[in-house]
């Protein structure tokens, strides 16, 4: 697993819980170091063992955890890249949405070595859609609707959002777009702000 991901979930604890909460992870995972580094890769099986740990000591279900680190993907200040590659999917929430099956490529053009999960969106008809996370970590769904939440809001979308379960080594997110244009969006600026 790249190290971004790693790090990224360090950051998630570390921001929403402190450092103390982190080191408590370190421990209950059995790991031999303390931080995470960003463009180094590891071991696949460090993920899931973090993950596990986090639900430990946080005494949180894996599902919450993994959202609200999806959430934190995409609102927090420090993630503001992540926030700019996910809006130039689109306009509106629905760009975005179609947008999706192209986010595992755009994000190791964006981070070489980065290979993250596949996702495939299927419109089932009139505002409502399927989007078919490829789950080679369990939960990667839930990871998904975490960052639709806030995608949501970041365009001023209101939708409902359902895990449907997992099989196959594949998970899906029922989406149902109750309204597009529902409340007012975050500005976004194609040219970022430098200095």
């Amino acid at each position: 697993m790249h190290g971004l991901v790693n790090h990224s979930i360090q950051l998630f604890v570390t921001t929403a819980h402190g450092k103390e909460s982190w080191l408590a992870v370190v421990e209950h995972a059995g790991l031999e170091f303390t931080d995470f580094e960003s463009m180094m890769v590891y071991d696949d099986s460090y993920t899931p063992r973090v993950i596990d740990a986090i639900c430990h000591v946080l005494s949180r279900m894996k599902a919450d955890v993994l959202e609200d680190f999806g959430t934190f993907l995409v609102s927090h200040p420090g993630f503001e890249a992540v926030r700019r590659l996910l809006r130039f999917g689109g306009d509106d929430f629905v760009d975005f949405l179609h947008s999706l099956d192209d986010l595992s490529d755009s994000a190791r053009l964006a981070v070489s070595g980065l290979n993250l999960p596949k996702v495939e969106l299927h419109a089932q008809g009139d505002n409502q859609f399927k989007l078919i996370c490829d789950a080679q970590i369990e939960g990667y769904g839930f990871v998904m609707m975490g960052v639709l939440r806030a995608m949501a809001d970041e365009y001023g979308a209101l939708a409902l959002l359902d895990h449907l379960g997992h099989a196959d080594d594949l998970e899906t997110v029922a989406i149902t777009l109750v309204e597009n244009d529902f409340a007012e969006g975050r500005s976004f600026d194609l040219a970022a702000n430098f200095g």
